[in-house]
């Protein structure tokens, strides 16, 4: 899980496929370095429409996947968005998605209240 702030650069249209995929990409312009970024990020599916709660110029916090994949020897990269928030310039609703069944659980997503009723004293 990854995540940068910075301001929504470009949104582009959504994307439809002929399987019935759609995805809609976005890039954030970061300044947290010497040296600024412009990221492409994308959302998927049924959260395409997220995006038309953002403006060009907003401030925004991208928590997102690093995806990787091989398509006829070529090696593709992308990152997915799973959740979106305005920063301090305002944007729209938070846009968060389920972590993907592939995403490591936490320690506090396996703790349960009564797993500590054991003898072991560490």
């Amino acid at each position: 899980m990854y995540e940068a702030k910075g301001k929504i650069k470009v949104i582009f249209d959504t994307q439809t496929f002929p399987s019935g995929f759609s995805k809609r990409e976005f890039v954030v312009t970061t300044a947290e370095s010497k040296y600024p970024q412009d990221l492409k990020f994308e959302v998927v599916k049924d959260k395409c429409g997220i995006l038309d709660n953002y403006k060009v110029g907003n401030d925004v916090l991208v928590n997102f996947d690093v995806r990787g994949n091989e398509y006829n020897g070529k090696y593709y990269v992308s990152l997915s968005c799973w959740k979106l928030s305005g920063g301090s310039g305002g944007g729209g609703d938070e846009y968060s998605q389920e972590m993907p069944a592939s995403a490591e659980p936490s320690a506090e997503d396996l703790r349960k209240a009564d797993d500590f009723d054991d003898d072991i004293p560490f």
